[in-house]
């Protein structure tokens, strides 16, 4: 299979997150990766700040898609009725994915969020939405789907939700955006910006990628790395012998 023909499978969600999507890694397996890469490849349980992520990035990208969530009216998922509807999976709530649809139309409302997501006056010639990419680094495969790619602008665009956007500087490193941006510069060729929508308040910001960040994030890579080749591929490790040895 070329190059091509795994980027064609790879916009399939089903493919991308599936068996398939695990030949390769991806900027969500580094901190398991660096954390405790013995759990590398264990199934990841959904989490509600996941599916209402996921709800909010397909109504601006995908709204097509958006039938695929299930929205019950409920106000918390302890009712009886959520958990006859909802049959043991993480849905949204009516008062969440209203939430989305508002965090939406404030970043839509907004000119400049507008022209990048979108293009001037709506010409998206030049934008892409949920690119899959894939490359070697380190002389291990990684793959990685970008929100969109403006090429007019010559940049990643990453939709963020926060609990606090004055504070997303300072979490940017905790949830390992700076990995993200270091492994979609390699594999798509472009700069990251990171758009952030605040969950509260609906205050928006971007921010751009320093050399800095982007160094912590291939160290990050590259530490990785060298976790999986030990942990993951190695065929004389043995993890029942496998001890941290550390100098204090």
């Amino acid at each position: 299979m070329n190059k091509s023909e795994i980027l064609d499978k790879l916009r399939d969600d089903n493919h991308y997150y599936g068996e398939f999507g695990k030949n390769f890694i991806s900027n969500s397996d580094i901190g398991t990766l660096l954390d405790n890469p013995l759990q590398y490849g264990q199934q990841k349980n959904k989490t509600v700040p996941m599916v209402v992520g996921g709800y909010f990035h397909t109504l601006i990208l995908e709204p097509e898609k958006v039938e695929k969530f299930k929205i019950i009216e409920s106000s918390t998922r302890n009712t009886k009725i959520y958990k006859e509807i909802s049959g043991g999976e993480i849905c949204l709530l009516q008062h969440e994915a209203d939430m989305v649809h508002k965090m939406r139309d404030t970043i839509l409302a907004n000119d400049f969020c507008r022209f990048m997501i979108q293009g001037d006056d709506g010409d998206t010639r030049d934008i892409e939405y949920e690119v899959p990419g894939i490359g070697e680094l380190e002389g291990v495969m990684f793959k990685g789907k970008a929100d969109i790619i403006n090429k007019d602008q010559q940049v990643i665009i990453d939709l963020k939700t926060s609990a606090d956007v004055n504070n997303f500087r300072y979490s940017a490193k905790k949830y390992n955006y700076d990995s993200q941006a270091y492994i979609y510069r390699e594999l798509f060729g472009y700069d990251m910006v990171f758009m952030v929508i605040d969950k509260n308040t609906h205050m928006l910001a971007t921010y751009d990628c320093s050399s800095a960040f982007l160094e912590s994030g291939r160290d990050k890579v590259l530490r990785a790395i060298e976790n999986y080749n030990t942990f993951v591929m190695d065929p004389l490790f043995e993890r029942e012998q496998y001890i941290i040895n550390e100098t204090l």
